[in-house]
């Protein structure tokens, strides 16, 4: 089971369009740096599966018949917009998994081309994808929005973004069968003094990490003012957290 990171940015990405800030300046310079759409590539079993579909190249990054398919963990424009071209290819049927949205995005349930909308999750629901194990789990977001355990070939690993904190039904269940291997998780800001109202600061991601105890956790969904604050605060992640970049793999 592998897991690539195809982007690792909020919804602004980065670098932000006519921002100076420290870590829109790198991106500019070292296009290493730069972050795209969250979202990620799951292989496993001989399957591909697209994790969030906010990359608006999906038709040239994916040739026809290279995805078995794509989970969605929400309907916001940032993770499903590459749907709005990718939907009109001809001969073929890619099946969309994610939460039971009644509003989707745009159109796409109106004209949904070669998607198929047609098996949404519902909560904690499990399904066996590429010889994968694969449990819905319930995220506190805007839009409804789930979160994903992955367990196959003996690893145990989370995908959860966007979210505020975690759900304790949601928590519950991932401690309910063991160790994860690795979670990757949204944080999106340095540490605020209020409570963010739809992505984790620094000081609740790293909350949820305490409470699950993961081998190793990933921040994704990471925003540019973050990015900066990290470059003055670089020993602000503890030992075992780090932070996602677009390409890595897992």
């Amino acid at each position: 089971m592998r897991l690539t990171l195809l982007g690792s940015g909020d919804a602004s990405q980065l670098p932000v369009y006519n921002c100076s800030c420290a870590a829109c300046a790198s991106a500019r310079v070292y296009p290493q740096r730069r972050r795209g759409p969250c979202c990620a590539l799951l292989e496993a079993g001989g399957e591909r599966w697209l994790i969030d579909s906010g990359l608006t190249d999906l038709c040239e990054r994916f040739p026809p018949h290279s995805l078995s398919g794509i989970l969605q963990t929400h309907y916001h424009a940032d993770h499903v917009q590459g749907l709005l071209q990718l939907r009109w290819g001809q001969g073929l049927v890619i099946p969309v998994h994610g939460p039971d949205d009644p509003e989707g995005f745009a159109d796409l349930y109106k004209h949904p081309g070669i998607l198929d909308f047609s098996q949404p999750f519902v909560a904690f629901e499990q399904r066996q994808l590429a010889g994968v194990r694969v449990s819905a789990l319930p995220l506190t977001h805007s839009k409804p929005t789930l979160g994903y355990l992955f367990e196959g070939e003996g690893r145990r690993l989370a995908y959860l973004t966007d979210t505020v904190g975690v759900p304790a039904d949601s928590e519950a269940h991932l401690l309910a069968a063991g160790r994860l291997d690795v979670l990757v998780l949204d944080c999106s800001t340095a540490p605020q003094a209020q409570a963010p109202r739809n992505h984790n600061d620094l000081t609740r991601a790293l909350q949820v990490i305490e409470r699950l105890q993961p081998r190793e956790a990933v921040l994704t969904h990471i925003g540019h003012s973050f990015d900066a604050w990290l470059l003055e605060h670089p020993e602000a992640l503890p030992a075992g957290v780090s932070l996602a970049f677009d390409g890595r793999v897992l």
